[in-house]
């Protein structure tokens, strides 16, 4: 993939959803369909979305890797090698849930280095609207991704029937994606075994060694 400013991609961008609700209809995912949607109005997308209430049941019980039945494996590839992820989950404890976790703990530590991800997460109230800055950018920080600058947080009163009431919403949601237009370029990314060693290099030397 390679993004030139003034014309746009060449050719489509490999948009990977992973939308953390356990169960549907949810509001978690109306949010992340809405970003794909913003995204596509604006960029050339192949979008995929990695659903947690259907992969959850499959990947439960898999303690590494190597466990996962063949359709989580499909989905931990896509993620690997997309060009841009839109994370979305809702708040549930403070947090994200457990199997969201887990999902990410069976991503290569590598495979998501400078990655461009949009986060957005959704929850009961506005009180939690601060664990995109908590939760979710310190997580991705781990992987050496590359969050987008605006995050995008919903809370119940900003839907109705499963669908989005609120014009401040869907200006938040357009801001994000414009705000992160410039940072969405595939040409920094996918040297697998390069990022292995700056990041194993950059990690021992944090560690003294």
């Amino acid at each position: 993939m390679t993004l030139h400013p003034a014309a746009g991609p060449t050719s489509p961008l490999s948009v990977v959803a992973v939308v953390g609700s356990t169960h549907r209809p949810a509001k978690t995912a109306v949010l992340a369909e809405a970003i794909l949607e913003e995204l596509a109005g604006v960029l050339p997308i192949e979008p995929h979305a990695v659903r947690l209430e259907e992969v959850g049941p499959l990947l439960g019980g898999a303690l590494y890797r190597s466990q996962v039945p063949e359709p989580v494996e499909e989905h931990l590839q896509r993620i690997e090698a997309a060009d841009l992820l839109v994370v979305a989950t809702p708040v549930y404890r403070a947090s994200f849930t457990g199997l969201f976790k887990h999902l990410f703990d069976l991503v290569d530590q590598y495979a998501l280095v400078d990655t461009p991800v949009l986060l957005a997460a959704t929850g009961g109230s506005e009180r939690h609207g601060l664990v995109i800055e908590h939760q979710l950018r310190p997580l991705f920080a781990f992987f050496h991704a590359l969050t987008l600058p605006v995050g995008v947080y919903a809370h119940d009163h900003d839907f109705t029937d499963y669908r989005i009431s609120s014009p401040l919403l869907a200006q938040r949601i357009a801001t994000a994606v414009r705000r992160g237009l410039p940072f969405i370029d595939g040409t920094s990314r996918h040297e697998p075994a390069l990022d292995r060693e700056l990041c194993a290099a950059a990690t021992a030397v944090a560690a003294g060694r």
